[in-house]
């Protein structure tokens, strides 16, 4: 091959390359495989090598990491990146608008919203249409020079090429021209939540520490001198602003810097009014941990690029930009107590007593301390302040102790040694860390397996809550689940709140839940290790409470998916008079346990993942209809999974599934499937 030849094949690969690039980093989609890249991109390296004079700093091959720097230069912004002033309520953004319209005597703005990135924000400056340099944000006025290592990024383009469709041809060559001068776009370095749960994986089993979170990780990987360091990091890049007189308003620039090869955010959108500006970020939260990235809030700002230029600065923020954040996921506060609970299987758990703190829009007075080695490894103590999470509908926590602020003559907490109900000396079993009330008649596990057997999961009493449950037993007209069945609306009715039609209505319910399925009736004899995929199993197996009651041991640790320590939990359960007695009461009182349907082995053998909301059936419903056809309904995909149901709006585990090439199928299809 000539020069000349090779040179036209350069020009050639480089523009397929940076156009499946665009495909796969902006427009999440790819037109051929990995490998097929890989081999465009080693046809290049290979002519490179062979013409090194063709070489350009653009070129794809030259996201290689350099030599280690030193230190890092200094890069003066052309136009200082300034923090943006904070908002949590509703009431603040309404007073922020009310500010704006005074200023701009406007009396009707128009807004764009995005996702608030928990990243690392970067400029990146592009002369000719080619990356020259990247810089951090640093003190807001000079940032670290980390071109290098954003170079290794794939997500950032080298060369800036306009690859999307724009109609306005005037805007085109607006485009066109711009990108060929000096032309400046800030975004923020991040590392996806699966890139991170992966990469935090694998140093667990390499056995080296792990990182608290994406974002600590995205910024340490940045700034590093060497950016071979960098380059193994799974880094990516998202854009939010232009820094050049191209764009009339926010949202147009958002369509150029797709237009360009850069990943914009998806969910962003223009705001009429303070009401769009709301119900975005209500959404934005209810659904922020289906995103595929950290965000802690939305970023609100005047859409029209003159307006927001001509209401400047105030301090270190522009007027017309404002971060709506979510409420923290931790606080700080003080624990005024610990106390012990003892559950419906007798183990004992320590509960931290907190001063009432808000987080995530909760007000929370209570933390689990799992455990007490765990108290003993955080060195919890009474007025310790501490550091509380809460993640989701997850129980809130204590991660951290400040003991610098612990006040003089704290004491250790001194484990106890009797059951705080019962008196009972606790005991703990071999190769478990709880301790354990062995007292049956503990009045505190009597009221919480009460209250479990009630729930859904189990016998599913409608309007039988714990507090209905505590009248009931300080009334001693219950003390064991099968008492439920022997009441009467006489005896309901003397209790407080109660009058003889809400009496009638819960007698009512107990009377409709006598009719059991197996599997829910082996939920409610609350069984240690045994959940709801156990019982199913067990249900299956043996079809019904009797044979159940009869198996061996050996027969209990042959079915699939029960291992020796649950087997023998069971096997216990049954041997004791009291348990045999408690089936025995609850057949007298009319219990009816349904065996399981068997309607077929259609599915036998099959897995199935649900996402989604489901119009025709609950997703309850389906699962007991996949397993009633011989097939396992499972929480999350893998590659084994057979099918992935997607409902309306799917959410994570149907990306996953197109990752791993798990067949997916709609509503429609999975009816058809079972009929």
């Amino acid at each position: 091959m000539t020069k000349e030849e090779a040179k036209k094949r350069i020009g050639k690969l480089k523009k397929t390359i940076n156009r499946h690039r665009y495909l796969y980093h902006v427009k999440d989609t790819q037109e051929i495989s990995d490998e097929a890249l890989d081999s465009l991109k080693h046809e290049l390296k290979k002519l490179e090598d062979e013409f090194p004079g063709l070489v350009t700093p653009d070129s794809p091959t030259q996201r290689v990491a350099g030599e280690a720097l030193g230190k890092f230069k200094k890069i003066e912004h052309a136009i200082p990146m300034l923090s943006i002033e904070d908002i949590f309520e509703y009431e603040e953004l309404v007073s922020w608008e009310a500010y704006l319209k005074r200023l701009s005597g406007k009396k009707r703005l128009s807004y764009f919203c995005e996702v608030k990135m928990d990243g690392l924000a970067l400029s990146l400056n592009y002369k000719n249409g080619i990356l020259e340099s990247a810089a951090t944000r640093g003190n807001g006025q000079v940032g670290e020079d980390v071109t290098e290592n954003a170079k290794t990024i794939e997500s950032i383009p080298l060369k800036l090429e306009v690859f999307g469709n724009i109609k306005n041809s005037g805007l085109k060559n607006k485009i066109e021209s711009g990108i060929q001068n000096e032309f400046e776009v800030r975004g923020e370095v991040y590392i996806a939540k699966k890139d991170f749960d992966k990469f935090n994986r694998q140093r667990g089993k390499a056995g080296q520490d792990q990182y608290a979170n994406p974002r600590n990780l995205a910024a340490g990987s940045v700034r590093q001198l060497d950016s071979a360091f960098t380059s193994s990091r799974p880094l990516r890049f998202m854009a939010y602003d232009i820094i050049a007189q191209i764009a009339e308003n926010h949202l147009q620039e958002h369509k150029i810097l797709g237009a360009i090869g850069f990943k914009t955010d998806p969910t962003a959108m223009e705001c009429s009014n303070i009401g769009d500006i709301y119900r975005y970020w209500r959404d934005i939260q209810k659904n922020r941990e289906k995103l595929p990235y950290q965000i802690d809030g939305i970023i609100v700002s005047v859409n029209q690029n003159d307006l927001f230029e001509e209401l400047g600065v105030a301090g270190k923020s522009p007027r017309a930009i404002r971060a709506f954040k979510f409420a923290p996921k931790q606080a700080t506060t003080v624990v005024e107590d610990i106390k012990v609970h003892v559950g419906r299987t007798g183990a004992v758990t320590p509960v931290a007593v907190l001063r009432p703190v808000e987080i995530a829009g909760v007000t929370v007075s209570r933390a689990t301390l799992h455990n007490f080695d765990e108290i003993q490894r955080l060195d919890v103590r009474k007025g310790d302040t501490v550091v509380v999470e809460r993640a989701g509908d997850v129980i809130p926590k204590i991660t951290k102790v400040l003991k610098d602020m612990r006040p003089r003559g704290s004491k250790k907490f001194s484990n106890p040694r009797t059951c705080p109900q019962c008196d009972a000396k606790l005991q703990r079993k071999q190769g478990e860390v709880a301790l354990y009330c062995p007292n049956l008649k503990c009045p505190s596990r009597k009221h919480r397996y009460i209250n479990y057997f009630v729930s859904r999961l189990a016998f599913d009493i409608e309007g039988m809550g714990p507090k209905v449950v505590k009248k009931l037993m300080d009334a001693e007209l219950i003390s064991s689940p099968a008492d439920i069945f022997t009441l009467t609306e006489g005896d309901v009715e003397q209790l407080e709140g109660f009058a003889k039609k809400s009496a009638q209505n819960l007698i009512d319910e107990i009377n409709k839940s006598k009719k059991v399925t197996l599997s829910r009736f082996i939920i409610s004899l609350n069984i240690r290790h045994v959940g709801e995929e156990t019982a199913i199993d067990l249900a299956r197996e043996f079809g019904s409470i009797s044979k159940l009651q009869e198996a061996s041991l050996e027969k209990l640790e042959s079915i699939e998916g029960i291992g020796e320590v649950v087997a023998g939990q069971i096997y216990n359960w049954f041997a004791k008079y009291e348990n045999k007695q408690l089936i025995s009461d609850f057949l007298k009182e009319g219990v009816k346990i349904i065996p399981p349907a068997r309607t077929g082995t259609k599915l036998k053998g099959k897995t199935f993942v649900f996402t989604g909301s489901l119009s025709g059936m609950s997703r309850f419903e389906a699962e007991k209809k996949v397993r009633e056809l011989g097939g396992s309904p499972l929480g999350s995909v893998s590659k084994n999974t057979d099918y992935v149901v997607a409902g309306g709006e799917p959410g994570s585990k149907y990306a996953d599934a197109k990752k791993l090439g798990v067949k997916t199928i709609n509503e429609k299809e999975f009816l058809k499937l079972i009929k």
